[in-house]
């Protein structure tokens, strides 16, 4: 019988992770395991559905006369997603993402903050980052061009966070990237037994 290699700690569990948000152009922080500085904000409690990475592809296949199975598929258009639930909905940079606002313009005055939401959307591209770990497993997706493409319904109820559910595309960045990663290493010899 053929023994089969399986090692627990190169299965990840998204037990906890968070995210970030900057402004366009803001580079990547250089050590991917510290948290980010200014003027990385940080966008607080994420609901326990985590984070999805979504995958949206379309594809034609080519089939030769006599055939009836494809010899070539393209990819004809593919577009990364990632959606999460903001519970921290009074932060200055959550109401700046949902809202599509300068965090700047969200500066309370008198205790007051105030803000007009256009009927019209502008473009609000910023660079984001995604941390997911489990234990000491980690995992930093970083979105150098990435925008709010899709927002969801917000629940004012007794007994129900009130959250932002957003969902970010991601957008190529000037080298044609959509996203860099950067996890922890795995011993080598348990990806090649």
């Amino acid at each position: 019988m053929v023994t089969i290699a399986r090692a627990d700690d190169l299965a990840v569990v998204g037990a906890n992770g968070g995210g970030w948000c900057a402004p366009l152009g803001t580079a990547q922080p250089v050590n991917p395991q510290a948290a980010p500085a200014s003027p990385w904000m940080a966008l607080g409690a994420i609901s326990d559905d985590g984070l999805s990475m979504g995958f949206d592809e379309d594809s034609e296949s080519f089939t030769p006369w006599g055939l009836t199975s494809p010899f070539r598929t393209v990819i004809t258009s593919s577009t990364r997603t990632f959606q999460f639930t903001l519970w921290e909905t009074k932060r200055p940079i959550v109401r700046s993402v949902m809202f599509r606002q300068d965090v700047a313009d969200l500066d309370p005055t008198g205790g007051i903050v105030t803000f007009a939401e256009s009927g019209s959307a502008e473009p609000d591209r910023r660079a984001w980052i995604f941390d997911i770990y489990d234990g000491d497993n980690f995992e930093r997706i970083y979105v150098p061009e990435g925008e709010v493409t899709d927002r969801g319904d917000i629940t004012a109820a007794q007994g129900e966070m009130q959250g932002y559910e957003v969902t970010v595309t991601a957008y190529p960045d000037a080298a044609g990237n959509i996203s860099y990663r950067s996890y922890l290493a795995p011993e080598l010899f348990e990806v090649n037994s």
